[in-house]
């Protein structure tokens, strides 16, 4: 499990310097646009940029939000389910999350793959446009990890989540 805490040290490291360059680069060009003059069209990059920090910050903390059991569901509808039908639904859940997951991985490396032959770069950037493509892959990964330790018992995603008894 040493894999897994540096993965989330990782993950949290990113999403917190990520979240706090987004607000230093948009306070930064708030006071460049009040300077004003050719100051401020010399950050006319940072609205792009800190669109792009937004699409990485939201993919990076997807698994951790998984893991937390902080996503968006229908908890007792899931558990009234289980009981009544028997099934393993947790178990269902997490395996059909992880196909999907590693669907959408190969989905997204494909289209990176695709968008970095390409050659394209962000005009205002001039980076290249495969780095936001990349986002998307290393997110839906990161999820998939979370699903498929929590259908091995790694992890207890559902711990978080209460269940209401109607």
């Amino acid at each position: 499990m040493k894999i897994l805490t540096a993965i989330r040290t990782a993950e949290r490291i990113a999403a917190v310097s990520i979240f706090l360059s987004m607000v230093v680069l948009y306070f930064t060009n708030v006071l460049a646009r009040q300077v004003g003059g050719t100051f401020a069209s010399d950050f006319a990059w940072v609205e792009e940029a800190v669109r792009l920090m937004s699409l990485f910050l939201v993919f990076f903390s997807v698994g951790l939000a998984l893991e937390k059991g902080r996503h968006a569901g229908v908890h007792t509808w899931r558990d009234r389910i289980a009981r009544a039908s028997g099934l393993p639904l947790r178990k269902v859940i997490d395996a059909v999350g992880f196909v999907f997951c590693v669907y959408l991985v190969y989905l997204s490396y494909q289209m990176t793959a695709f968008v970095y032959g390409m050659g394209q770069k962000s005009p205002t950037l001039n980076v290249p446009v495969f780095w936001i493509y990349l986002a998307p892959t290393t997110g839906f990964a990161l999820m998939a990890l979370r699903y498929a330790l929590s259908f091995f018992g790694r992890i207890d995603r559902f711990a978080g989540q209460a269940s209401e008894d109607l």
